[in-house]
């Protein structure tokens, strides 16, 4: 078999692709692990950011595979990551999953420094928490529920969403999701979170009058320590709705749905677009990535480089193609109210600016 060899890509008229999105604020992908989420995101921050709009492209997902797709580091806290344009990145660090506001140990985040505690983690004095280090026989706490609450890397995510709801340095955030199950759960938890939260308030302002009899139970806390943790808590509650509400609001936010041409994909895309409908959270774009069409014909951007699948010839991609035009029917068919945008299947690895623009040009 003959080598195949693919051109790199060349420079691109700067006519030909987008500077500036017609996106609101929050632009969230979601879908599939493996679908593309993250080469739509990366590309959607760039073509925002070319626009002048300061924009923040975070990625939930712990793969990191943001930095591989914009072909530069991205710091676990928000920083530039183009000289030219207003582009700032940020991703999850995976061992920061187990801080913050969800996780069992001490957190001193956003002003709500003291809440890990006041829930009992590790060493907390909370009503759940094991009284301090040394407890068990090895020196553990005793108490099993301490530590980090199950699916801290979700509530990581929330954590991340509600520091820069309202972060001044940036007009628009684009967010790189996790796969489609850990997508549900973090959508899930701000009704958790605010269940949690009011029920703790409840809990403690009901036994705040009888604190001298139950300050054993709290493990010695003052009357002002308690209320401080309750501030923190009122202010937990007050950003999680407000992230609910920014979510669910059409003109503030658009959850974009990723897959591929192919029936499961298009299967599982409904069962996500059907759930995020149960959650309120509008869905105004599906992207259908890796389709096998020429350029021109998705874009309207035609380049000498781009190397399309040979239909006429090629028996294996004629079958192919018929594969995913059934796909595509059936998505047209359920998705009916909703844009639908094709990016085409690339020859060569999708990351670094110059493929990310073409594929902005997709989305367009």
């Amino acid at each position: 078999m003959s080598d195949l060899h693919v051109e790199a890509v060349e420079s691109l008229d700067d006519a030909d692709v987008p500077r500036g999105v017609d996106a609101p604020e929050y632009v969230l992908y979601g879908g599939k692990g493996g679908v593309g989420k993250t080469t739509m995101a990366a590309a959607t921050a760039l073509a925002s950011a070319r626009g002048g709009t300061p924009t923040l492209v975070v990625s939930t997902d712990p793969a990191h595979s943001l930095s591989d797709s914009l072909g530069t580091a991205v710091p676990a806290e928000p920083a530039r990551v183009h000289e030219e344009y207003p582009l700032y990145g940020v991703e999850i660090d995976p061992e920061a999953m187990q801080e913050g506001p969800f996780a069992g140990g001490e957190m001193d985040v956003d002003g709500l420094g003291g809440l890990g505690g006041m829930l009992g983690g590790e060493g907390g004095p909370g009503p759940f928490g094991g009284g301090g280090p040394g407890d068990g026989a090895d020196g553990s706490p005793e108490d099993p529920l301490s530590g980090p609450m199950p699916g801290a890397d979700e509530a990581a995510a929330v954590q991340l969403l509600l520091r820069y709801l309202d972060d001044d340095r940036f007009e628009r955030v684009v967010v790189d999701t996790a796969p489609t199950g850990h997508t549900l759960r973090l959508l899930e938890l701000p009704d958790v979170m605010d269940s949690m939260v009011g029920r703790l308030l409840s809990f403690r302002e009901r036994l705040s009058g009888m604190l001298g009899s139950v300050t054993g139970m709290f493990g010695g806390g003052d009357e002002e320590a308690m209320e401080r943790g309750l501030d923190d808590l009122r202010e937990l509650s007050a950003r999680v709705e407000r992230l609910r509400d920014a979510l669910r609001d059409s003109d503030r936010t658009d959850f974009r749905v990723v897959m591929v041409p192919e029936e499961m994909s298009v299967v599982e895309s409904e069962r996500l677009v059907d759930r995020l409908e149960g959650f309120g959270i509008p869905v105004g774009t599906v992207v259908v990535n890796r389709v096998m069409q020429d350029l021109a014909d998705v874009s309207g951007v035609e380049t000498d480089w781009f190397v399309a699948p040979n239909l006429d010839s090629c028996a294996f991609c004629q079958r192919r193609w018929e594969v995913q035009r059934n796909a595509l029917s059936r998505a047209q068919g359920l998705f009916r109210g909703v844009e639908v945008k094709r990016v085409p299947l690339f020859a060569e690895e999708v990351r670094g600016e110059e493929t990310l623009r073409v594929v902005a040009a997709c989305l367009e």
